[in-house]
This record gives C-alpha cells, sequence and structure tokens, in this order.
C-alpha cells in the first residue's frame, strides 16, 4: 500500500487528486493539506510515501515544502505539480529533492502510475518529460560543468552507461533491457551512482550527466 499526501491550496485541486486516489486499491490516502507547513507536520506523524506537491502556495511554497518534507527522519518522496509554462522555479524543487515532475493536466492514469514509479524510487512522468524539463530548466555553467566532472571522476565505463540512459529518463527495466542487464543489477548501479555523485534521487543525477555532455 502506497501511502499519498496531497499539498495544494486550491480545494478544488485537492478534492480531484483524493478521490483519483480512491480510485486505486494500492493508494491510501493520508491526508491533505493547504500550504508547505501542514504538509511537513502530517507527513511528521503520518507515515507518508509519495507526496504530491503544488509548487505555488502560500506560507510555504513547493520547493521549501519539498527541502522539508525530504529532511523529516522518514523522508516521503515527493512529486512535484505545476503549470509549468509559468513555473520556471520548479527547478528549484528538483534541486531541494522532488523526484517526479507532474503538469496538472496530466492525465489521471498517468498520475496514478507516477505516484507508482516515485514510490519505487523512479524519476519523472516520463521520458518526454524528463528531457523536457532538465532540458528547459538546466542552465549549465564553467563551474557546475567542472564541479560535476569532479562528481563523476570515480564513474566507471558502465556507470556512465547508465547514468546517460538515466539521463534520457529511461526506468530501470528500460535500462536493462537496452544494455543486456539484469533490473537488479541496474538498480545496484544506480545506486552506485547516486553515491558517487552525491545525489538522492534519479532527476539530480540526470542534470549531473547533461553537465558533463557540455
Amino acid at each position: 500500500m502506497i501511502r499519498v499526501l496531497i499539498v495544494d491550496d486550491d480545494p478544488f485541486v485537492r478534492s480531484g487528486l483524493a478521490d483519483l486516489v480512491a480510485t486505486d486499491d494500492g493508494l491510501e490516502l493520508v491526508g491533505q493539506a493547504a500550504h508547505g507547513c501542514e504538509a511537513v507536520e502530517l507527513a511528521r506523524h503520518r507515515r507518508t510515501d509519495v507526496a504530491l506537491v503544488d509548487i505555488r502556495m502560500p506560507v510555504m511554497d513547493g520547493i521549501a515544502a519539498t527541502s522539508a518534507l525530504r529532511a523529516l527522519p522518514h523522508p516521503p518522496s515527493v512529486a512535484v505539480l505545476t503549470t509549468f509554462d509559468l513555473d520556471e522555479y520548479v527547478y528549484g524543487a528538483l534541486e531541494a529533492g522532488a523526484a517526479g515532475f507532474l503538469l496538472k493536466d496530466t492525465p489521471p492514469d498517468d498520475i496514478l502510475r507516477a505516484v507508482r514509479v516515485v514510490a519505487d524510487g523512479g524519476g519523472m512522468l516520463s521520458p518526454s518529460a524528463t528531457r523536457t524539463v532538465i532540458s528547459r530548466f538546466h542552465r549549465a555553467d564553467a563551474s557546475r560543468t567542472r564541479a560535476a566532472r569532479t562528481a563523476a571522476a570515480h564513474l566507471t565505463p558502465r556507470d556512465r552507461q547508465v547514468l546517460d540512459a538515466l539521463a534520457e529518463g529511461l526506468t530501470n527495466a528500460d535500462i536493462a533491457a537496452l544494455l543486456g542487464l539484469r533490473e537488479s543489477t541496474v538498480k545496484a548501479y544506480v545506486s552506485r551512482i547516486f553515491t558517487e555523485l552525491n545525489v538522492t534521487n534519479r532527476v539530480q543525477a540526470a542534470m549531473i550527466a547533461r553537465d558533463l555532455r557540455e
């Protein structure tokens, strides 16, 4: 059972997402919050696996909420909700530790799938969303590129292959098929890459991979 927290200042959005979660027997709604402060308090007292977090909220916005949620002793995975065309600061939420990215007009079935992907340690909603978001919000400069190369210095050639595939939004199963590996082996590579790059999710690793290409 995946325990889901909904965080959005719009009560109609919260209600719609709550109704959607209720349609899936594998998901359980643990609470609703109108802003980040409420979300952190709820997650502190109710075990939460995935938080669906709006970017634009009063009191505590989605970026601060993502950072605070990820800093909890038992942090939930965070999927960011945004209108995309306006929220250029969603990149800040990804840097804060968000593992997923959802447009508010995402089809219901895709939202449910995204919750499962994020709960399972995956990254974005889809490969195309991964590429679009990273390309739009990624702003490499010389210092970041140098830092990325330093962080990646200990990666093996196979690590780099897995990292490049990850940066394109491929799932562990996709990477396994592409490279002729077992999915469990890919998971081990991904874990090692996270450790070497000092990142906590696939989005951050993908951003470093893009820096390495500069």
